[in-house]
């Protein structure tokens, strides 16, 4: 499993990671918000605390909410039911209070993954496989390193194949406003390099773009 772990601590943040890591997991982690949401597009699990430096934890759960629903479970010192009710309410797919046990850490994890996997959905063209829960994307069986914007340009292909997309509608569904036609380009760029050839996105001039293999 890959797990995202959102620690500021670093003692605690290292034993978790051995910890995980003993466990035949793989681990990354991160210290604040901006960190932890550019390593969201790999993880499978999120463990996240409360306290963190750069604004509280429930202001990243409800970020990482408007881009995932990857399972996010909150480690936390703070016990009162109305933190846990909060915290559940935000979004989490569970809490545990500190001090917990490894085994019970890691029986809930393996638990939250088996259910998001059940009920992932997955968007398919061709070669290209895309699942927007686990915020994973796969040509063949090569698994793609994507970009967050990467990623929400090719869910947008994906929702439609063959179809043509003009700019004004891909900056729509991937930024929620227009941007700087450049800013397109240069995600649109990035993506065709991690999809590799024969390139699946094609330009149709004076129209926008489209996904598309014969």
């Amino acid at each position: 499993m890959r797990i995202l772990l959102v620690e500021d601590d670093p003692g605690v943040r290292e034993a978790l990671e051995l910890g995980l890591s003993l466990e035949g997991h793989e681990v990354r982690s991160a210290e604040g918000p901006k960190e932890a949401m550019e390593l969201l597009p790999w993880a499978e699990a999120v463990v996240l605390d409360l306290l963190l430096p750069e604004g509280d934890g429930f202001s990243l759960l409800r970020e990482i909410r408007a881009r995932s629903e990857v399972p996010v479970l909150i480690l936390s010192a703070l016990e009162g039911v109305e933190w846990r009710v909060k915290g559940l309410r935000e979004g989490a797919d569970d809490y545990l209070v500190k001090p917990y046990s490894l085994q019970e850490l890691l029986a809930r994890l393996e638990a939250l993954l088996r259910r998001a996997r059940r009920r992932d959905e997955v968007l398919a063209y061709k070669d290209l496989r895309l699942y927007p829960r686990r915020m994973e994307a796969f040509r063949g069986e090569r698994r793609l390193a994507l970009s967050p914007k990467a990623f929400l340009l090719l869910k947008a292909f994906l929702e439609a194949p063959e179809e043509v997309l003009s700019k004004e509608a891909l900056m729509l569904r991937v930024w929620g406003e227009a941007v700087e036609p450049a800013t397109l380009e240069v995600h649109l760029s990035a993506l065709r390099k991690a999809l590799g050839e024969p390139s699946p996105i094609q330009t149709v001039r004076g129209h926008g773009y489209r996904l598309f293999l014969p």
